[in-house]
């Protein structure tokens, strides 16, 4: 005998849980097939008419529009509605900087107003003292997992005349009960609204987006400034200048592949919404959203959890922890009266938004990806409880 020990071998350490991952596993590797195949592949293809046909009806208006991105879709939604300079666009402060940004661009004003602090959603009790007369339209952004509460949004527009930019990225396939009993898709109430197909959403085509609306001129107007404004006599006498913004054939037959296992994917996020639920009961240290409103059942595109102020860390500090041992998170959207690159043109003096702020630095959102697994959701929350132990 040497003598020799023998070695344990070290215990493998669990496999991350990332954040978000895409679903692929239905008819899109044959879709692109038959995309390469036949050759269409650029944005003269028929699977492009086939997901615009498919996404309006889901969301409950006439035309679809595809576009390269959610970014383009809303520079394109507002461009088609004519918004420009001396304009205002009222929205929440708490969304993604695409909302600003193409308003910005159109060389109009983001006026900003404050969050619900249960849904996160724009508030629709403050739309009114944020509307001058300067107004031209009011821009909701369904957050994370329950919508806007759209009744008194669109009476306030009505009374105004003002249009309607519903961003509805992220909850495509939710529904709306109205005051009236009708139950609506979300999407479905913007003069123009508009989606993203970016991996993490419910339907995804890697990159992409949509402008929705049943107004035949503005869908006109919106196909025409996504390609380049070609003359309708001679082609390439353009009276204006529009943008590249195509889908392309390959994109899209990914999308009609993703839209077909959609009730699948809705099923699923409600399940994973469940769990976390069950999971996380009893954390005195979070707040959660609720599983449901007067107007809508939640829907968690992602699952958002913000700290309470007791807590002595924020949310910086719990999603560093939390990758440390291998937990995807996202912090929460950065206000819009607090960007830098907003600020610097001069937006936004003296403006408060306290539940926007106080949720932007104490809130993140844990593993809630369509993939994600009962066993992954026990170890994500007990990692989580463990933040407060």
């Amino acid at each position: 005998m040497t003598g020799a020990l023998a070695v344990e071998p070290l215990a493998a350490s669990p496999a991350p849980i990332p954040v978000s991952e895409p679903a692929l596993g239905g008819a899109e590797a044959r879709y692109l097939a038959e995309c390469i195949e036949s050759g269409w592949i650029s944005s003269e293809g028929p699977f492009v008419t086939r997901f615009e046909a498919g996404m309006a009806a889901a969301c409950g208006q006439k035309h679809g529009v595809a576009v390269t991105n959610g970014s383009a879709a809303l520079e394109l939604a507002v461009a088609a509605l004519g918004i420009g300079p001396g304009d205002e666009v009222v929205m929440p402060t708490f969304t993604i900087i695409s909302c600003a940004s193409a308003v910005v661009r159109a060389g109009a004003t983001p006026v900003v107003i404050d969050c619900d602090p249960v849904t996160w959603n724009l508030d629709p009790g403050l739309l009114e003292a944020a509307i001058t007369p300067r107004a031209r339209a009011i821009m909701p952004v369904h957050i994370y997992g329950l919508p806007v509460d759209m009744d008194p949004v669109m009476e306030i527009a009505r009374r105004h005349g003002l249009r309607v930019i519903e961003d509805s990225a992220e909850q495509l396939g939710q529904t709306y009960r109205t005051r009236t009993g009708d139950v609506r898709p979300v999407g479905s109430f913007g003069d123009a609204a508009t989606l993203s197909f970016y991996p993490n959403k419910h339907v995804t085509t890697g990159e992409g987006g949509m402008l929705l609306t049943s107004d035949d001129r503005l869908a006109d107007r919106a196909r025409s400034l996504r390609n380049l404004c070609f003359g309708a006599r001679r082609r390439f006498a353009h009276e204006e200048l529009g943008w590249n913004f195509r889908m392309s054939n390959l994109q899209a037959a990914i999308g009609v592949a993703q839209m077909e296992r959609l009730p699948d994917t809705l099923r699923r996020k409600r399940q994973i919404g469940a769990w976390y639920d069950d999971l996380l009961a009893g954390v005195d240290g979070l707040e959660r959203p609720p599983p449901r409103t007067a107007y809508a059942e939640r829907l968690p595109w992602v699952y958002g959890v913000v700290l309470r102020d007791d807590v002595r860390f924020d949310a910086e500090e719990a999603t560093r922890r939390l990758g440390a041992v291998g937990i995807g998170t996202r912090p929460f959207f950065w206000p819009m009266h607090e960007q830098p690159a907003l600020r610097r043109l001069g937006l936004f003096d003296g403006v408060r938004c306290l539940v926007a702020e106080r949720i932007a630095r104490r809130g993140f959102y844990i593993p809630s990806g369509v993939g994600l697994t009962h066993d992954q959701a026990e170890r994500v929350a007990g990692e989580v409880r463990r933040l407060f132990e």
